[in-house]
């Protein structure tokens, strides 16, 4: 299996900054994606961001020039810098990852527990 710990959330000011990690662990064989989604009260959970093992990324039009999504490979490690963060970023943000596991036959869907971003007014 596939354990993900989101780190980097809390409480900002609108316009300020965050800065989101995310570490995979378990009996990893290969990653495609990692990403983001965030789910905020009362709303469907979104994509954020994701960035594919070759660097390839791709991001909600919400948060496109604002948000930079980044991978280590070696390390199984993706982070999110959100700047010039607004009130409407408040939300939990859900790591996820596109991962094979050591003797599966199958790619899988792996989250991790959240993380509470919360912007103020």
């Amino acid at each position: 299996q596939v354990q993900l710990v989101e780190s980097g959330g809390g409480l900002v000011q609108a316009g300020g900054s965050l800065r989101l990690s995310c570490a995979a662990s378990g009996s990893i064989f290969s990653i495609n994606y990692m990403g983001w989604y965030r789910q905020a009260p009362g709303k469907q959970r979104e994509l954020v961001a994701r960035i594919a093992g070759g660097g390839g990324a791709n991001y909600a039009d919400s948060v496109k020039g604002r948000f930079t999504i980044s991978r280590d490979n070696a390390k199984n490690t993706v982070s999110l810098q959100m700047n010039s963060l607004k009130p409407e970023d408040t939300a939990v943000y859900y790591c996820n990852a596109d991962a094979w596991v050591r003797g599966s036959i199958s790619w899988m869907d792996y989250w991790g527990q959240g993380t509470q971003v919360t912007v103020s007014s």
